[in-house]
């Protein structure tokens, strides 16, 4: 989860949080259309999963969730247990960040 310079918050999936991150910050060519059209200013979360699959399914759920949700997610340090209803949030684990 990225925080933008307009306060909004960019969620997406990688396989190398580090490049991904450098890409979204440089604002290149292979920065995602939105960080390209509200610039990233921070990683705010991040977690780690088996596959891709199981990192989709995080990303979809969390990009549906109101601000709010998404904001006490980051300001409390909660991990995703808003979404254990819909998810195994065993699956994931919390990135400590390093930005």
């Amino acid at each position: 989860m990225l925080r933008c310079t307009d306060n909004s918050i960019y969620t997406g999936i990688t396989t190398d949080l580090e490049r991904r991150m450098d890409e979204h910050f440089a604002q290149g060519e292979k920065c995602a259309k939105y960080t390209k059209r509200h610039k990233a200013k921070k990683l705010e979360a991040a977690w780690s999963s088996e596959d891709r699959k199981l990192a989709s399914k995080l990303e979809y759920y969390i990009k549906h969730l109101p601000k709010n949700e998404k904001e006490d997610i980051i300001k409390h340090n909660k991990n995703i247990t808003v979404l254990s209803e819909k998810l195994d949030i065993a699956s994931y684990k919390r990135i400590r960040l390093k930005r």
